[in-house]
């Protein structure tokens, strides 16, 4: 077989190989592998490499290799899921380096730290200030955690009492032009009320980039024509408008009604609407 044709076929075949051992080995983030795994990484495309430019002329050993850099790091991954010691002693282990606000040297050292880098690391995720971090902890892949004292963590709903709607991801129905049924059905709506909400926009399907529904319905539209101004989506917005209208129409008729028994219903519902209000204002003024 002639030489280059040889090398392009041994390419192309390896490159879906390590394509495909890379998707078995591991599917951790790039960013949190372990300086290990970076290595197996590095070893198994190098065998590849000479594999593939006829360095390893013997196949058979380049498989055999191969194996060998695939299969091991899937048995310690097996035995770091199934025993903490054996995760310790093959990943690492964490290593916290402020505690109590105190910073530990002792084990700055054994992470090969200087106290520059230590507050590199925290400029790194917006802390400029020492004197501000209660925790700090370096886990095995070298990423430093940090947990801030109380009194300078944001505040968050919770910490003020506040109720929130859970978050759902938002759906994408419109992708190019083209309408997602997948979508709309995971959501339970159709084709129908996707076109009538075009129609009462006033913009063509044809005209649509991206077109998304979020949890409470509303449609996020992005168009090829950047120029057309849309109105902004506020189906929750006109939802809490109607309840307090229709709040204010039962005290109105309470007011104006002469029959003392219709004048304590309307005042009865006047109350059971604004519980309702309360409880949805949360929801549908976010």
């Amino acid at each position: 077989m002639i030489n280059w044709i040889e090398i392009l076929l041994r390419s192309v075949i390896l490159f879906f190989t390590v394509f495909i051992l890379a998707r078995v080995v591991s599917k951790k983030n790039v960013g949190r592998m372990t300086a290990f795994n970076f290595i197996n990484y590095v070893v198994i495309a190098i065998i590849a490499a000479l594999i593939s430019v006829n360095i390893i002329n013997d196949i058979a050993i380049g498989v055999v290799a191969l194996s060998v850099w695939v299969l091991l790091p899937i048995v310690l991954d097996f035995l770091s899921l199934k025993s903490k010691l054996a995760s310790n002693w093959i990943n690492g282990r964490e290593l916290i380096l402020v505690k109590n606000g105190k910073v530990l040297e002792d084990n700055l050292k054994l992470a090969r730290l200087t106290g520059e880098d230590l507050l590199k690391e925290l400029r790194s995720k917006e802390v400029f200030s020492l004197m501000n971090v209660e925790f700090a902890m370096m886990e095995p892949s070298g990423e430093i955690n940090i947990l801030l004292k109380p009194d300078n963590m944001p505040i968050t709903p919770a910490h003020l009492g506040v109720k929130v709607n859970p978050q759902t991801s938002p759906q994408t129905v419109i992708l190019d032009g083209n309408v997602i049924n997948e979508s709309l059905s995971n959501i339970g709506l159709n084709s129908n009320w996707l076109m009538n909400q075009l129609e009462s926009i006033g913009v063509s399907l044809d005209n649509v980039f991206i077109g998304q529904v979020d949890s409470s319905g509303d449609l996020y539209l992005d168009l090829f024509d950047d120029k057309i101004q849309l109105p902004q989506p506020s189906v929750r917005e006109m939802l809490f408008a109607s309840l307090e209208k229709s709040q204010a129409n039962l005290t109105t008729f309470a007011l104006e009604t002469q029959d003392d028994d219709a004048k304590q219903m309307y005042n009865r519902n006047v109350q059971k609407l604004e519980m309702i209000i309360r409880k949805l204002e949360p929801y549908l003024m976010r």
